[in-house]
């Protein structure tokens, strides 16, 4: 692709933001293509073309007040050139966002109605939000964003803080020291139920007894505040350097009412499971606090993608962890992360995610994008009702199982690939489409009728697939291609039919077939 010289940026990235008349450029039109693209002003990455279209605009002429001239639009973008270009040429993770942004608006409505469940009431200050509140925020790994509802709204992380403090043990420990005190098995019971594996350990550190083991193990050195002030400046790193906040009240709350998480503690330390040394009472106020951080949507879902990205901010390029470290946590979220619903979940949605009694939900779509969820209203599991809902919504919409690359997409799943281009599935789908009528491949010809590709589709040239089957000689695909009603006499760029070709190339049994077909109109098989 060649470079404009005198901006710096790709020619085809730069006629996204002139304006065909005058040759200036318009920074409104610059701002509209990145927000539709999901890349909103407040991205740290176009940070300083924002602040410099600030500067430039006052001095800009009065004939012309919104245009800039191509050495302010060069100045304007210098600095933030990659991201401007990669979203000027479609080449961001998901590059049909407005697509995206269309499916999640209407989920959101049809899900709104769904008033079943309710709030959690064993912790009191949860008991008292409102239940209706309903929110999702979307971030990709290329940090395209999108919120819809109540999204700028704060709830406390609850059992969703045990992944970053699973993450935060690897980090310091390693896995073997970890799992030394912890399982990585599903304990097939509650979030809170009193059991342990056969080694006296947590079953996991998913639930309420391994997020208490992680509390244990988090820079132990450490004073208190400091513990905790670590923590959460995790979770700044995470969600962009987006500050989150503490629920004191909640906290309060919450150690109030902490007869079972004590029971799990004192257990634990009877069956030795805690390293030597550990401060039961101080490891349990930790965890406490740990759950009664907040954030809003818009902040879970940067972290979610942060986790999609292997470990860094898709808006700051922060390296909060390893991909290693990412990688056996979301194992763990895909086998635990939803309570005991968590087999269910794997099952139908196939992604890994964690959820909380707050009624927040991160989802997570490996090498794509984070999701963030937050409808308090609970199933019976503990589970955001609004939340599964989304999920299996957006599961029927997009191939993004894990497991729905066996089965593809088009009209036999009815799924799309969010990761193509507009129109590059159908443009992927006729290429395939004539490379197999080439070569007499009959089954992949069915396998691509079955995924809605049009069977009489025509490359750049004209040439469909029936032109090709016609000149390689290839009879059953050609019948195949008449029985399924495609026009035996189509015109290719040369004038030349499918009888054309295989006249020319001495296949005189197709030739009388098409011959009588284009006689007749329709082939009758």
């Amino acid at each position: 692709m060649p470079a404009d010289r005198s901006s710096g940026i790709h020619t085809d990235a730069i006629g996204c933001f002139a304006q065909e008349a005058s040759g200036r450029f318009s920074p409104d039109r610059l701002l509209k293509v990145l927000r539709e693209a999901g890349i909103l002003p407040d991205d740290p990455r176009i940070a300083e073309t924002i602040a410099q279209l600030d500067r430039v605009r006052p001095a800009l002429s009065e004939a012309e007040p919104s245009l800039l001239t191509v050495e302010e639009f060069t100045a304007a973008t210098r600095h933030n050139r990659g991201i401007i270009e990669r979203t000027a040429c479609g080449e961001l993770a998901v590059p049909d966002f407005p697509a995206l942004v269309g499916d999640l608006r209407r989920i959101y409505q049809e899900v709104h109605s769904n008033r079943s469940g309710a709030v959690a009431t064993y912790i009191p200050q949860l008991a008292r939000v409102d239940a209706d509140q309903f929110a999702i925020s979307v971030c990709t790994v290329d940090g395209q964003r999108f919120s819809i509802g109540d999204a700028d709204v704060n709830f406390c992380l609850q059992s969703v803080s045990k992944t970053v403090s699973y993450c935060l043990t690897l980090e310091e420990h390693g896995t073997d020291t970890v799992h030394r005190h912890v399982g990585r098995e599903p304990s097939g019971q509650g979030f809170n139920e009193l059991t342990f594996n056969k080694a006296g350990l947590p079953h996991n550190p998913m639930i309420n007894a391994g997020a208490i083991m992680s509390c244990a193990l988090i820079q132990r050195g450490m004073a208190a505040a400091d513990r905790f002030d670590y923590v959460a400046d995790t979770w700044n790193r995470l969600a962009g350097g987006r500050g989150v906040g503490f629920n004191n009240s909640v906290y309060l709350s919450e150690r109030n009412t902490a007869d079972r998480n004590f029971a799990l503690g004192y257990s634990m330390r009877e069956r030795g499971a805690f390293p030597p040394g550990t401060d039961l009472l101080a490891t349990l106020e930790f965890y406490f606090q740990c759950c009664s951080i907040e954030v809003d949507t818009e902040q879970l879902a940067i972290a979610a993608a942060s986790l999609a990205n292997a470990g860094v901010c898709p808006l700051t390029e922060d390296p909060v962890f390893s991909a290693q470290t990412v990688r056996h946590c979301l194992s763990l979220m895909s086998s635990c992360g939803m309570y005991d619903f968590s087999g269910e979940f794997a099952f139908t949605i196939g992604l890994p995610a964690k959820s909380g009694v707050s009624g927040a939900l991160m989802l997570v779509v490996p090498q794509l994008m984070g999701i963030a969820i937050w409808s308090p209203r609970l199933d019976s599991h503990g589970n955001s009702v609004r939340g599964i809902e989304v999920c299996r919504r957006l599961v029927d919409c997009y191939n993004v199982h894990t497991y729905d690359l066996l089965t593809g997409t088009g009209a036999e799943t009815g799924k799309r690939d969010p990761r193509l281009k507009r129109h590059q599935s159908a443009t992927e789908g006729i290429v395939s489409l004539c490379f197999a009528a080439s070569r007499g491949d009959l089954n992949e010809i069915r396998r691509l009728a079955a995924c809605n590709v049009p069977l009489d589709a025509t490359d750049y040239d004209g040439r469909t697939a029936l032109h090709l089957a016609a000149a390689e000689g290839h009879r059953d695909t050609v019948e195949f291609l008449l029985s399924r009603g495609v026009d035996p006499r189509p015109v290719d760029r040369w004038g030349g039919t499918p009888l054309d070709d295989a006249n020319r190339s001495g296949h005189q049994e197709l030739a009388r077939l098409l011959a009588e077909a284009g006689a007749m109109g329709v082939h009758d098989p």
